[in-house]
Order: structure tokens, then sequence, then C-alpha cells
């Protein structure tokens, strides 16, 4: 892997601050210095300012995060961010991004290569949401989010949607546009009050309350490998559509 990558998969930084460490000649591989694209493989011997460094064992964590933190690891605000509440021994980070006000399933990993395959709009990784609204949504409007509605960074793919009350609406998608879901129901004139991601990736929320979590099943890990195999590349979405929070 590229030495940024094992980097951050050994817990000593994201990949940009292991980038820094680089720059900054603290990093060696084999006795010699480490550049930005270097790759690491099984027997080399990395370290940092003279100490060995090694891998962490990979790590899956579901979070159901609650409203008020923030999908980081460190806020300059000192708000509460989601790796403070899974509090894991490993450098887990989060998987995609959900906003400070959105509740919900969150995935965090070390496992970089499955992390961008399940942020990838390549991958049509679903996520559904419930969302509680301005207004009573009617037939016509939860047609048009089932069409797709057309926002201003292009139309969005058809959604799965049905009402959960006179007020709240589900929606399934597998695009992560910035503020997506919001967007969508603004679009239709229904802002959204309150929104919940109950799945990511067939992952659901049971036994989890607000600011829990455990750690992935071998066979959800597996189920998540397998939906994100290797598919026929379709035509890239805009710029503006990739690695952005959907909520």
């Amino acid at each position: 892997m590229r030495l940024n990558a094992y980097l951050a998969r050994a817990g000593v930084a994201s990949r940009r601050g292991a980038d820094e460490l680089i720059k900054a000649g603290r990093v060696s591989v084999n006795g010699g210095p480490g550049q930005l694209n270097t790759f690491v493989a099984a027997r080399d011997r990395v370290e940092l300012d003279g100490r060995r460094v090694e891998l962490q064992p990979l790590s899956y964590m579901l979070l159901h995060k609650p409203a008020g933190t923030v999908t980081t690891a460190r806020d300059p605000h000192d708000r509460p961010t989601v790796v403070q509440l899974v509090d894991h021994p490993a450098r887990v980070v989060p998987v995609g991004r959900l906003d400070a006000d959105t509740t919900g399933a969150l995935l965090l990993t070390n496992d970089g290569e499955l992390a961008h395959r399940l942020a990838h709009p390549r991958y049509e990784v679903e996520k559904v949401y419930e969302a509680e609204v301005e207004g009573e949504p009617s037939d016509e409007a939860l047609e048009r989010l089932r069409a797709g509605v057309e926002l201003d960074d292009g139309p969005t793919a058809p959604a799965r949607v049905r009402r959960r009350g006179p007020t709240t609406v589900e929606l399934a998608i597998h695009e992560g546009r910035k503020h997506q879901v919001k967007r969508m129901l603004a679009a239709v004139e229904h802002p959204v009050k309150r929104l919940h991601r109950s799945v990511y990736a067939g992952l659901t929320l049971e036994g989890l309350g607000p600011g829990e979590s455990r750690e992935l099943t071998g066979a959800e890990i597996e189920r998540l490998r397998s939906a994100t195999a290797s598919r026929p590349r379709p035509a890239d979405p805009p710029a503006s559509a990739r690695s952005s929070p959907a909520g």
C-alpha cells in the first residue's frame, strides 16, 4: 500500500497528516527516506522519527450517531466528534459524512480500501433516510422524488420513497451528494425538520441507542466487501456529487 495509507492504518495520522510527516523527512522505509510515492510491502520496515511503525488490525464499527456530533476525528470548535464517541483503540475514521444535526447509522473503519469503495458512487451503496418535513407531502411530491428531481448540480437518480406518516417520508438513495436528501425535499417544497439515517449498506441500528456503537460481525464485513466487488464503470458523476455528505 502507499506509504501515507500505511501510516494511517498504523494509527499515526490521517493520510493528509501522513503526507506532511513524509514531506518533513520524519519517515523512513528500510533505512531510506520515505517519499510520497513510496509503496510499502509486508516485509518492509517503516519508521517514524526512528521508531518502528506497524499496522493495526482492521476494525469496523457501526455507530448510532446522535444529533450535535460532527463526523470527523477532531473539531476546531471543540464539538463532540463521532470518533470520540466510538473511543476505539484503532484509529478508525468515518465513511462518508452526516450533518451535525442528522442522526443515524454511520460506519467507522481503518480499512481504507473498503471505505473508498463504500463512499464511491460507482458502487451504488444504498442509504435509507427517515425525514420529518414541513407540511404534508402529496402523492405528486412523492412521485417526483421517485422519478428524480432537478438540483443545481443536475438531476438525482430515482429514489425509493414511501410515506411513514402525515409529515414523515422514507427515502432510499444510492448517491451521496452534499446535503442531497435535504435538497431533494426542499425541491418538492417540503423542507426537512429532522433527518435520520436508519440503514447504511444494509446495516441497521437494531439494539443500538443514540451514541452507542458495536463491532461488525465477520458476516457483515463480508457482505460489505461483496456489495462493493468490481463492476463495470459507468460515466463519472459531476465532481460536486462525489464524497460529500448526503444528509
